[in-house]
């Protein structure tokens, strides 16, 4: 919805940025502004930037940016009119509501209370006749009905539509049903239960609120799982099972598992901060929710190809983040005379809990496992492959930033090749110096093109014409530094500017000045999508002196003009059309999608 944008100069006046921030990240004074470990991406030494004057946050690393209400949008992956209600109440402001944005904040609302309904449901018929086969299935499992109740654990029936009749009968419709992905519609428009016979998981978020389920079969048949697919309250790579009970944990990190029931079983043994990442690979979106509960991770996935390919990409992920990722690895158990695999539960059924504590207590770092994996590749007793093994891993020791782990990892490989310390240092040394020349020439080749040094880095939001960009950018740093100076800029419309982005910038900017509201991010929030946003607050970023601008502001005025005569000379099509139609062309669409 289109909020009333005096509303939401008040809001943004009311949630300073930099405390809004602080409560997600920690954050250390520098100069005017202060900066921490981004919280949109992985990253060891910190290039967040929140601006207390500019009221902004702007990663020079990922380039994500906007005021405060973008920053809720991102860190708490809500809407804007979600991210608007969400700081509203922060601020105790009453948010003025249409009867658009009403009836979809209810469609969500109800779709979240029905999931909550039918998780009681599920849970209830654990004690049912018909859910006695369920039942029986935790017991063989050896899980309790402390842990049950904890999980909030429950039995879809053997029967096509039971939760559908249930469900109906507490007054939700068909429509919240398909929507909540409860049901499926056949090609007949019959429906009928999703979940059918199924030990039934919950998935609760960080806030508490039940957004979907997972069903597990009782015997072998397949599929072995059942979920619900993304909806208007869940998203799967936003989202972690067991997340909401491990957030509250006091142990120093988080175990990352691959199934809900290896889960269950550590926190039934006492690890109350495993989690499990949706049947998915590891995502960005996880990471930063992991990010505001711990700084170290234990990757404890299956003791399989799969689980090894899928600790490789988490580590892959990982890498260069303000994590310590550690990989605990499960023995393999001797079966008949055979090793096999064996997951998370199996080991605790077999082993017991303290003897999981002591594997997760000698877990080795992600580099060990990385090492191991190489080392997996070669034969270390024939010449040729130590040497070839020699060359791979020193690839990888070369990556690490510190000389002295650098060195560390050397002696380690070198020791397991059965060659010299000094021939493998001697490897890892010019492994390095060879990265070292190609970072050094790539940033070269990237210094020698200095109108891309300009651009922005989203192709979509490339200028066409540079020299003109960057004196539109000086404009909109001034007129955002002081809005009294749009009385200045009268002979300077907006359709002179050669870029749609800076152009539209600069017109909210002016229609702001000439209703004397002051410059801020509330001027934008409305209007711009996240990548927008990002981009204009790396424009604001840039110094400009404001003390200069009765010099500066003509000039860039003066170049703006000059560049606009020159490109409509070339054509007669009426330059604010045309600016207007590039605009929308580029973004895809006429505004910023609220919903």
């Amino acid at each position: 919805m289109a909020f009333p944008q005096q509303f939401l100069d008040e809001l943004v006046s009311r949630c300073d940025i930099v405390d809004v921030v602080s409560s997600y990240v920690t954050l250390t004074r520098k100069g005017g502004n202060y900066f921490g470990l981004c919280p949109f991406h992985n990253e060891k030494t910190p290039s967040f930037s929140v601006s207390p004057d500019k009221q902004i946050y702007h990663c020079f690393g990922c380039k994500h940016g906007g005021g405060v209400i973008n920053f809720i949008m991102e860190i708490e992956n809500l809407s804007f009119p979600d991210a608007v209600r969400f700081l509203a109440k922060r601020a105790n402001m009453e948010v003025p509501e249409d009867d658009r944005d009403q009836e979809a904040a209810h469609r969500r609302q109800r779709v979240l209370a029905l999931n909550k309904d039918a998780a009681r449901w599920f849970y209830q018929n654990l004690s049912t006749p018909q859910g006695a086969a369920v039942a029986a299935y935790l017991d063989r499992r050896q899980i309790t009905r402390k842990t049950a109740v904890s999980f909030g654990l429950g039995a879809a029936l053997d029967s096509w539509d039971s939760l559908l009749t249930a469900m109906l009968a507490k007054g939700y419709s068909k429509a919240e049903l398909l929507a909540a992905g409860l049901v499926v519609q056949n090609q007949q428009g019959r429906l009928y239960d999703k979940f059918r016979n199924r030990l039934m998981f919950p998935v609760i978020d960080v806030r508490g609120d039940v957004v979907a389920f997972g069903g597990r079969v009782l015997d072998k048949s397949e599929p072995k799982y059942v979920n619900t697919q993304e909806t208007i309250v869940y998203s799967k790579r936003r989202n972690l099972y067991g997340i909401n009970l491990a957030k509250k944990s006091k142990r120093p990190n988080i175990i990352l598992c691959e199934g809900n029931i290896d889960v269950i079983t550590l926190h039934q043994a006492g690890f109350d901060n495993a989690v499990a990442s949706m049947g998915t690979a590891l995502t960005t979106e996880q990471t930063r929710i992991l990010s505001r509960y711990t700084k170290e991770l234990v990757l404890c996935y299956d003791n399989d190809n799969a689980g090894k390919a899928a600790t490789e990409k988490a580590i892959a992920l990982l890498e260069n983040s303000e994590f310590t990722v550690r990989v605990l690895q499960l023995p393999r158990r001797l079966v008949d005379g055979e090793y096999v695999k064996q997951d998370v539960d199996d080991f605790i059924k077999f082993h017991g809990a303290a003897a999981f504590e002591g594997i997760l207590n000698g877990s080795e770092n992600q580099m060990d496992f990385r090492m191991d994996a190489v080392a997996t590749k070669y034969d270390l007793s024939d010449d040729q492959q130590r040497i070839s093994y020699a060359g791979e891993v020193s690839q990888l020791i070369a990556s690490l930033p510190n000389a002295v782990e650098r060195e560390v990892y050397a002696g380690r490989a070198a020791e397991r090749a059965g060659i010299s310390r000094e021939a493998m240092l001697l490897e890892v040394k010019r492994a390095f110096g060879k990265r070292k020349n190609q970072e050094r020439r790539a940033l070269q080749k990237e210094n020698q093109n200095i109108a891309a040094l300009h651009q922005p880095k989203s192709r979509a939001l490339r200028y066409d014409d540079v020299r003109s960009a960057m004196a539109e950018e000086g404009v909109i740093r001034l007129l955002y530094l002081d809005g009294s100076l749009a009385s200045h800029c009268r002979a300077l419309p907006p359709e002179a500017f050669s870029s749609p982005l800076l152009a539209e910038a600069y017109r909210l900017l002016l229609e702001a000045a000439g209703q004397g509201r002051p410059p801020s991010s509330a001027v934008w929030d409305q209007h711009f999508t996240p990548e927008e946003m990002g981009h204009l607050t790396s424009v604001l970023q840039k110094p400009e002196s404001l003390a200069a601008a009765d010099r500066s502001l003509p000039d860039y005025i003066h170049i703006i003009q000059e560049s606009a005569d020159k490109r409509r000379s070339g054509t007669d099509e009426d330059p604010l059309l045309a600016a207007k139609d590039k605009f929308k062309e580029k973004k895809g669409y006429g505004g910023k999608q609220n919903g």
